[in-house]
């Protein structure tokens, strides 16, 4: 599979790409590559980023039966501006409102009933995206900003940075951010760092994460947990139509086969399938099945 990389030790090699949500984590736990990350894609000078912690990623519900909001990763600036940086690798239906969503929370988040708007943070979002987003543009990373038609800004309180990850490299500082995504073998790894400086560090968290035997764990643990939450939250099937749910289900099996390539005849008949009933089962079996095989025995496919 394109963006798989295999380490290992003692003779065994353990495959994990770099987009998968639990690898993409463990690489922004270190700060290091937290800063540097945030420096080439804000364009901020790395002495300027003094710190950058990490918050957590899940957003209040202020009433009961609003949506539960959960960010990839959380990020505050020394200014306490809030960032949010995600990795998106399925295609998703109305994916711009979702984004805009997740901003709106996050921009409101702090601030409870009889506080000040002054109080209100810089928010900025940032997407990374395995699928095309915006066909109209060559552009991989678009920025977008709070602006009237003559281009005058009216705060910068919220910026959103979309970058697609197929699209063609224009030689600035995120190129090698993108080939460290998409990286395939050692090789590959060793010839970032040895032309970019600043990506050492990264390279070289990617290589440590490789040699941890409890990531297999942690891959475990991650899509256990959240096997059980998609079994049990409602709003599993009230959301997307026939094609996110056919891409969630091809997410959980893909995880639960190591993130190894699903057979092609599967594909097709999970995304051919438009009956919504039967969507909803196979996601449910999906959430708890232990391989593919066990799926498609369930589910005669």
């Amino acid at each position: 599979m394109h963006g798989i990389f295999s380490c290992g030790t003692g003779g065994t090699m353990e495959k994990f790409s770099l987009k998968a949500d639990f690898v993409f984590k463990e690489l922004f736990a270190h700060e290091k590559v937290r800063k540097q990350f945030l420096s080439d894609v804000l364009g901020i000078p790395m002495e300027l980023i003094k710190s950058v912690r990490m918050a957590n990623p899940f957003l209040r519900k202020t009433f009961r039966r609003q949506k539960q909001g959960i960010m990839d990763i959380v990020l505050v600036l020394n200014d306490d501006t809030k960032i949010d940086i995600e990795m998106q690798v399925y295609r998703q239906e109305h994916y711009i409102q979702r984004k805009l969503y997740y901003l709106a929370r996050m921009y409101t988040d702090d601030l409870m009933i009889g506080e000040r708007y002054k109080k209100l943070r810089r928010c900025i979002s940032i997407s990374l995206v395995d699928f095309e987003l915006l066909p109209d543009t060559e552009e991989y990373h678009n920025i977008y900003l709070l602006r009237n038609e003559a281009g005058k800004e009216l705060t910068d309180l919220w910026e959103i940075h979309i970058i697609e990850l197929g699209k063609s490299l224009r030689g600035n500082a995120v190129d090698d951010w993108i080939r460290l995504f998409h990286v395939t073998s050692q090789e590959e790894m060793d010839m970032i760092a040895v032309k970019n400086e600043g990506m050492r560090e990264a390279v070289e968290v990617v290589k440590q994460m490789g040699l941890i035997r409890t990531l297999r764990w942690m891959h475990d643990d991650y899509w256990k947990a959240k096997r059980d939450r998609w079994d049990e939250d409602e709003y599993v099937w009230n959301e997307g139509k026939a094609e996110g749910k056919a891409e969630d289900i091809l997410h959980l099996l893909q995880a639960v086969n190591g993130n190894e390539n699903l057979p092609q005849d599967l594909i097709q008949r999970v995304k051919a399938q438009r009956e919504d009933e039967v969507l909803k089962k196979w996601l449910l079996s999906a959430a708890k099945a232990e391989s593919v095989e066990q799926f498609r025995e369930q589910e005669n496919l």
